[in-house]
């Protein structure tokens, strides 16, 4: 290895470290405290996130393999000694997650009477009628594909999940392999057996079956006069990132339709899943089939795809789950909403517009406590409708399907209104989504923009020029969290309203950067990446340590989702060994050995897994008792310091400083959906000896007063 190319002693590997935040969410789910129903949320989430893992950081270490790269991480490792590092780490999380399944969840539910059903189970009416189901159901659309000379091995789409069977013919006695998918987006994999089928007394509150049981107890009518020898499970996982190289934003749109098209048809397979009883000779076929090494071969017991326990959240039994948060308008913004003046909530001489508070303070939006639908949702309407509006300009990377900002977008247009998105059409696994309503907005007759060439623009701002006697004001939404209605409900996310000249106009000069008619390299308060943030970021921790140098109170507080880029981890290092106090919130990949003597013993990291993904970026800077507060929408990690466009804000307010400073403490004393970090990378649930803490739960409580 070259210089520098050196391993970092004391750095984490990002993907075993990855791998720790998802065994943190497989705890959630295998706690008993855990309700029931939430248990299975968490169990899901941990393989939803498993599947984005292989499809992503798996592909490209196999690639990498493949290429014959043999360049190490920052830990010393080879892609190939990683790939075996992840394979040893994610088996025993596997076996607990499906022991858990099978011995704690289904028998929790039978407790609650909630019945999950085999086939062999069933009762006559309730095999007549599933029965019939397939017939009426499944079987006009399941197409059994088999493989000999005239029939090559079938294509297996990504994350399906099929049946492997062999066919014998009774009067040859040929063998044949044949597969068969189970429909999965037209049909629930939980079907509801009609209760009253039941021959229990009390009858039971649901009564279900996989949808695999129906399709493999009827396989024998798919091929009449023939005998079904074995039938089997199995799921595939293929490479699903797609390669985006430097090109320019018209032929954008053209290059990831087509790496979508290939995404569909499917990468290289990168997992076999298959039933752990699963005939030697259908194994054989399988990774003869579709190519698959020894290595990527996971073997468990059924169900496969637990990502669809999610499924068990439609159950309408509250005290099963954790209690739903509706949240509430800031109070603030409650004598700003539109609908309440013309349903008579409001009086109209009581209502205020949105720019007018705006324009007298600063506000601090916490999703979602505070309802996304009456703030930033209002924001926009508003500017949609409001005659002294001149432009809109947004940032726009994952989007609901069901978007009101869209709306209020194509309304301010039509309005006349000069309306600017800018949408990123690389956003992972959102990419045919964005294209959609690229095309809506533009066809609307809103700008669209994809963004600078080579960088991805992940900030989260909203811009609103409006005429105010004779000259334009700014006012503007800088925030942690994606323009989403559907996330705003599960992710807790911080956002700024203010109309702050400066800031405003750093705005301003940032969207001419997006729109490619700018070099900006600096900006008034801003921090900006690919432009200022890392080096912003780093002038802040060395002032702590100069603080600190010079008898102050070095001491820094930063809340992210990861931790990962190897020179501010050095500098953390640095600033810990002259005495700086730092405290971080990391929920997921934390490359970073916090506690260890000599090193890092002034460093404690926490992790937070709660009901809401936590999700917000915080930093905050003692600066000898006159902080320093920022909020945005990046980590500390190389792709947001050096290959996104992020922009991170500095909240002036004291009041607003006060109010993010108490958030910060809540998390750091919680000690119940709380981890910490131990010298060895490990992670320790915290347990309340006394006084139960939840942060979570107390903002909850704090909004409902």
């Amino acid at each position: 290895m070259t210089k520098k190319e050196e391993a970092q002693p004391h750095y984490i590997n990002r993907e075993l470290s990855w791998l720790k935040f998802n065994q943190r969410v497989l705890e959630v789910a295998l706690d008993p405290n855990t309700p029931i129903l939430d248990q299975a949320k968490f169990s899901a989430i941990f393989s939803n996130n498993l599947d984005e893992f292989f499809m992503v950081r798996v592909a490209s270490l196999k690639s990498q393999v493949e290429a014959g790269i043999t360049k190490k991480s920052e830990d010393g490792k080879s892609p190939q000694e990683q790939l075996n590092n992840i394979r040893s780490s994610l088996l025993p999380l596997l076996s607990k997650q499906e022991n858990h399944y099978l011995n704690t969840f289904k028998k929790s539910l039978l407790k609650e009477n909630i019945h999950l059903l085999n086939y062999k189970d069933l009762n006559l009416r309730q095999k007549n009628w599933i029965d019939n189901y397939f017939q009426t159901a499944l079987f006009p659309v399941l197409t059994p594909l088999a493989v000999d000379p005239t029939h090559p091995f079938p294509f297996v789409s990504n994350l399906s999940l099929n049946v492997a069977a062999i066919i014998v013919d009774p009067d040859t006695q040929q063998k044949q392999f044949a597969r068969v998918k189970i429909p999965q987006k037209t049909t629930r994999r939980f079907i509801d057996i009609p209760i009253e089928l039941s021959d229990l007394e009390p009858k039971p509150i649901h009564t279900q079956i996989t949808i695999e049981q129906v399709v493999v107890n009827n396989l024998h009518l798919l091929f009449p006069g023939m005998e079904v020898e074995n039938q089997c499970l199995f799921r595939v996982t293929r490479d699903a990132d797609l390669e985006l190289r430097d090109i320019e934003a018209d032929d954008l749109m053209s290059a990831i339709e087509q790496g979508l098209h290939k995404r569909r048809l499917g990468g290289e397979v990168v997992r076999l899943e298959v039933s752990e009883n699963m005939p030697e000779n259908i194994l054989d076929l399988l990774i003869e089939g579709m190519n698959v090494a020894e290595a990527d071969l996971y073997r468990a017991k059924d169900p496969l795809a637990l990502d669809e326990l999610f499924e068990f959240q439609r159950i309408n039994l509250p005290d099963l789950k954790h209690e739903f948060h509706q949240g509430k308008t800031h109070k603030e913004l409650l004598h700003s909403q539109k609908d309440l003046v013309s349903e008579g909530s409001i009086r109209k001489d009581d209502f205020k517009s949105i720019f007018s508070i705006i324009k007298r303070q600063d506000l601090l939006l916490h999703h979602p406590f505070d309802l996304f639908s009456t703030s930033i949702e209002e924001f926009i309407n508003q500017a949609a409708e409001d005659e002294q509006v001149m432009g809109i300009k947004m940032t726009l990377y994952r989007i609901s399907k069901d978007s009101s900002i869209i709306s209020s977008l194509i309304r301010a247009a039509e309005n006349g209104k000069q309306v600017m998105a800018l949408v990123e059409l690389k956003a992972r696994f959102d990419e045919d989504n964005n294209i959609q309503w690229a095309k809506h907005l533009e066809q609307s007759g809103v700008h669209v923009v994809y963004g600078v060439s080579g960088l991805k623009t992940h900030t989260k701002i909203a811009l609103v020029i409006r005429k105010e006697k004779a000259r334009l004001r700014s006012y503007f939404h800088i925030g942690t969290g994606n323009y989403n209605s559907k996330t705003s409900k599960l992710y807790t996310d911080l956002g700024l309203l203010s109309s702050q000249p400066e800031l405003g106009q750093d705005l301003v000069e940032l969207f001419n950067y997006l729109t490619g008619f700018s070099k900006q390299q600096s900006y008034r308060k801003l921090l900006v990446a690919p432009i200022t943030l890392r080096d912003g970021m780093k002038s802040l921790i060395k002032r702590e340590i100069k603080n600190k140098k010079n008898n102050g109170t070095g001491h820094i507080k930063a809340k992210m989702n990861s931790l990962v880029d190897p020179e501010i981890i050095e500098l953390l290092y640095k600033a810990s060994n002259e005495g700086v106090k730092i405290e971080l919130i990391v929920r997921g990949m934390c490359c970073l050995y916090p506690g260890e003597k000599g090193l890092s013993e002034n460093i404690k990291v926490t992790s937070i897994i709660g009901n809401f993904l936590e999700h917000s970026r915080i930093f905050w800077f003692a600066n000898n008792g006159n902080p320093d507060v920022y909020l945005g929408s990046a980590d500390w990690m190389r792709r947001n310091l050096d290959r996104r466009v992020e922009a991170v804000t500095p909240i002036e307010s004291p009041n607003l400083k006060q109010q993010i400073h108490m958030l910060l403490e809540l998390y750091l004393q919680d000690n119940c959906e709380s981890w910490e970090m131990q010298n060895d990378g490990n992670y320790l649930r915290r347990e309340h000896k006394e006084t139960k803490k939840c942060a979570q739960a107390q903002l909850i409580r704090k909004w409902n007063q």
